[in-house]
């Protein structure tokens, strides 16, 4: 199997590189990308595990991206080192992230739960927080019963205690992921909440701009979606990858490692036949 978007805890998934990339390789994934937020944090470590666990490994990344509506999260496969223009990226990005935190941790003081940046960190064992922390710290105060609980009433687009933070410009996140030997792709296209009637002219105007591949197959979309968004994507002149999202076990239910959308196995053709030739610099040993 093959998995070409995946977390690990360092940014928002429950699982370590190391333990993501041995979990994978337990689950017959034969080749596994590791794309975190906003961080190059855990590629050297997730490299050296594939490369005892004997799979291969595609080094990448999830940009967070300015965008009206909806988000826009752009993904950087087959990256060879962080390049100069990427640390830049990141370090505003997370930069942009510790504001918003700080926003949320002062609407829970308001409502009389307390914490800090800190605390989270030390708890979780992660040096980047995102709202999953903030939606487990509730659960295990009892505020909530579980993390999408957490989310639904409390950090969730339009719930009280979301707070918007400041994504990257997309042409400066296409040439961050260039300069460093990747290649961009827009992760998970519904997630832009454009209307089917519109999203024809706006992946246009996306492409032109420097995306070179769609992530048609999401565990966000419906089958039939991931059919369409493909078929738009070949109009588009772009190739097409497919991927989990996954972010650990117990996480979300549609999120398992190896499968996408309708609980499909992502299809080898996704790496051999779509991405795998556009990574100019790839070798198998990046970030080792």
């Amino acid at each position: 199997m093959i998995d070409l978007h995946t977390h690990s805890s360092a940014s928002d998934g429950k699982l370590s590189p190391v333990d993501s990339a041995r979990y994978a390789a337990a689950h017959n994934v034969t080749v596994w990308a590791l794309t975190d937020h906003d961080t190059t944090d855990g590629l050297h470590e997730a490299a050296v595990a594939c490369n005892e666990q004997g799979i291969t490994f595609v080094p990448g990344i999830e940009i967070t991206v300015d965008w009206p509506t909806g988000e826009f999260h752009l993904l950087g496969h087959g990256l060879s080192h962080c390049s100069t223009e990427l640390s830049s990226l990141i370090d505003h990005l997370q930069q942009s992230r510790s504001e918003r935190n700080e926003q949320i941790i002062a609407h829970m003081a308001e409502a009389g739960i307390h914490t800090t940046q800190a605390e989270l960190k030390s708890i979780f064992g992660v040096k980047q927080l995102g709202r999953p922390h903030f939606a487990d710290f509730l659960v295990q105060k009892g505020v909530v019963k579980n993390r999408q609980l957490a989310f639904d009433k409390y950090l969730a687009q339009g719930r009280p205690w979301f707070v918007h933070h400041s994504g990257a410009n997309l042409d400066e996140a296409v040439v961050a992921i260039k300069a460093s030997g990747g290649v961009p792709v827009l992760a998970h296209p519904l997630s832009l909440y454009v209307s089917w009637g519109k999203i024809e002219d706006v992946l246009r105007g996306i492409v032109d701009r420097g995306i070179e591949g769609i992530e048609a197959w999401h565990p966000g979309a419906r089958v039939g979606e991931a059919v369409r968004l493909e078929a738009l994507a070949r109009k588009l002149g772009c190739f097409v990858t497919g991927g989990s999202d996954f972010h650990g076990e117990g996480v979300r239910a549609d999120r398992r490692i190896g499968k996408t959308c309708g609980g499909k196995k992502i299809e080898e053709r996704l790496w051999y036949e779509e991405l795998l030739p556009h990574l100019k610099t790839f070798s198998g040993k990046n970030f080792l």
